[in-house]
């Protein structure tokens, strides 16, 4: 990936795509537990995608670019998620959006989607995209002992979570 990188940052378009085609998949999974609606997603990955080509010759170490992408994409959704506030505030009736019922991991993504964002952003980026604490720290822009600690609890309330239903699919 380093390669490809180098390759984007001398501005060689074919490297950025293949770059992207790379990171499409994490970068869904993290939009994803941030937003809920489709359009949002896809707005948000867009336009980091935009932010990512306009200014991939800034970034000082290609080895960081993951972490990097992630960091634009995380302030992206949280821009989306703003914008969205405002406009339920304007709105009398808010539009009831459509969910992608169609997700291969449905259920697991119920199940996370109980969890306070606090929780599932760091959980995901842990097991779902492979990020160390010391990453997500900083793509967070957070304490690592937070983020340990949010792993803990976030894990502790994915089992009392999960328990609960498989209780309830008993009875």
């Amino acid at each position: 990936m380093k390669f490809l990188v180098k390759k984007a940052q001398k501005r060689d378009d074919q490297a950025f795509v293949e770059l992207m085609e790379l990171c499409k998949s994490s970068m869904y999974k993290v939009a994803r537990s941030y937003l809920r609606q489709d359009e949002d997603i896809a707005d948000a990955i867009s336009q980091t995608i935009l932010n990512c080509y306009d200014n991939i010759a800034k970034l000082k170490n290609p080895k960081y670019f993951k972490t990097w992408l992630t960091r634009i994409l995380i302030n992206n959704c949280k821009d989306i998620i703003r914008q969205n506030q405002k406009e339920y505030l304007l709105e009398i009736l808010p539009e009831q959006g459509e969910e992608c019922m169609e997700l291969k991991n449905y259920e697991f993504q119920e199940l996370m989607n109980s969890l306070d964002d606090k929780y599932r952003v760091v959980l995901l980026l842990y097991y779902g995209e492979g990020f160390k604490i010391r990453e997500i720290a900083q793509i967070l822009e957070m304490d690592e002992n937070t983020v340990k600690t949010r792993l803990s609890r976030g894990r502790k309330k994915l089992g009392q979570v999960y328990h609960l239903e498989a209780v309830g699919e008993r009875r």
